[in-house]
């Protein structure tokens, strides 16, 4: 057997059973396991697969994003501490973007007594917890609403999106990979992120520890792209080292 015919199929098995022994994968394909670890590494800098003591785990995938009623309550707390470290990044005079989210809403929640600040946003929710601001002055993107998140999605959202110049962005993302970057199960949903990633100078990422090195069907931007994360001290060690070794800012709160 050809040694990427075997990977392929250490990854079907791996995938299959969610789990395996570096012994269990010489067994089952009949080879050394210095072998099999030389393969696993590989693979694993192909960011398929992830290493453990003595075997290997598959890499999670986010498929489908689950509905806006179970995010906005899923690790609530946690997003809590996110979106009050975020908006502590905001300085007076700004001009920044908040994506549509229910992390990043929280960031709203944060900014409302704040004065002398503009908020870009394509979530409806957003733009409501501001409404009442006086010190902040509230765009929204326009664009196609989808009624069970209120967001702004579409031609005119991207369209928007392109013509603007802001300090800072800051982003919700479904899946966040060390080696793939930001990541998404919707294409239609790819364009936005990239506009608000394009037109910003600071990148700011906002993600709970399940989103982290998740994968997923579309690429968004790669992690060169995105200056800082902002996670819950629930992240291990070893989901945030990759992203600070690459030179990123992580904060975890």
């Amino acid at each position: 057997m050809l040694a990427v015919e075997r990977k392929m199929r250490i990854l079907q098995y791996v995938r299959q059973h969610r789990l395996a022994t570096v012994a269990a994968l010489a067994l089952e394909f009949g080879v050394h396991e210095a072998t099999i670890r030389r393969d696993l590494m590989e693979i694993e800098q192909e960011g398929l697969l992830k290493r453990t003591h003595g075997g290997v785990i598959a890499e999670h995938w986010t498929h489908e994003e689950p509905s806006f009623s179970e995010r906005s309550t899923a690790r609530l707390e946690q997003k809590m501490r996110i979106g009050m470290k975020a908006a502590s990044l905001v300085e007076d005079g700004e001009h920044i973007i908040i994506d549509s989210g229910t992390t990043t809403l929280h960031i709203a929640k944060n900014l409302v007594n704040r004065k002398n600040i503009t908020v870009v946003t394509n979530d409806i929710n957003v733009a409501a917890e501001l409404h009442d601001s006086s010190g902040i002055k509230v765009i929204l993107t326009g664009g196609e609403l989808y009624p069970s998140s209120y967001m702004l999605n579409g031609m005119f959202t991207n369209h928007v999106l392109s013509s603007l110049h802001v300090e800072k962005a800051f982003i919700g993302i479904p899946a966040i990979h060390s080696h793939h970057g930001l990541m998404h199960p919707e294409a239609s949903l790819v364009p936005a992120k990239q506009g608000m990633i394009k037109a910003a100078r600071e990148i700011i990422v906002v993600a709970d520890d399940s989103k982290i090195n998740k994968l997923s069907l579309h690429a968004v931007a790669p992690n060169s792209s995105i200056h800082t994360l902002i996670t819950g001290v629930e992240a291990t060690e070893e989901q945030v080292m990759p992203f600070q070794d690459s030179g990123m800012t992580v904060y975890q709160v």
